[in-house]
């Protein structure tokens, strides 16, 4: 199962990965980006971190599957990590969602909402980053909240829509989510061998 989690910066996306890691067996796919490491991120974990020329080089091997940019800088991911036979989580950003639905139609994706948005946007000052950085942050949770609750079209592209009220309620939701489909799937894939 290849499961992605998306929402505003400061829903929790990094969170219920570590618990869907941890609570279901899944493994986290890491995202290559170019931008560089936050204060405590560590190379290789969530995200690896790479220069441009190591990118394309990647590029040039063809591996790489899907990129795209924000923020000025280059995110991407490989083939080999969207393609695999494993449980996998990712946190994906939802103006991809388009792009990826159309490179993976094997793809769930779960949208996180927030019922109070001032949450999310202080869990985002709560990470001290780089004041130009935290507003243009904060700008975008405005931006994107503001689009997922107009654009239909680009909500109906989720599979499923949860609320996280920052509780354990909204983390036993997601894990019972996932493990139903994670039910479902086994049943689904043992009737088509």
């Amino acid at each position: 199962m290849l499961l992605a989690l998306a929402g505003v910066t400061g829903i929790g996306k990094s969170y219920y990965k570590d618990r869907v890691v941890e609570k279901l067996g899944f493994e986290k796919i890491k995202i290559i980006t170019t931008r560089q490491p936050r204060e405590g991120e560590k190379n290789n974990e969530d995200k690896i971190f790479v220069t441009h020329e190591e990118l394309q080089a990647l590029r040039d091997s063809g591996e790489i599957a899907y990129e795209f940019k924000m923020l000025g800088n280059i995110y991407a991911y490989t083939k080999k990590s969207l393609f695999s036979d494993t449980n996998t989580v990712f946190e994906l950003h939802y103006d991809t969602i388009f792009d990826f639905k159309r490179i993976c139609p094997h793809l769930c994706a779960i949208y996180l909402l927030p019922k109070d948005i001032e949450i999310a946007k202080n869990k985002t000052r709560e990470r001290h980053l780089n004041p130009i950085v935290e507003e243009q942050r904060l700008l975008e949770i405005d931006e994107h909240y503001k689009k997922i609750n107009t654009d239909k079209n680009l909500r109906n592209m989720f599979d499923y829509t949860l609320y996280n009220d920052y509780n354990k309620s909204s983390e036993d939701e997601l894990i019972n989510l996932v493990s139903k489909l994670m039910l479902e799937e086994k049943y689904k894939n043992r009737g088509t061998n």
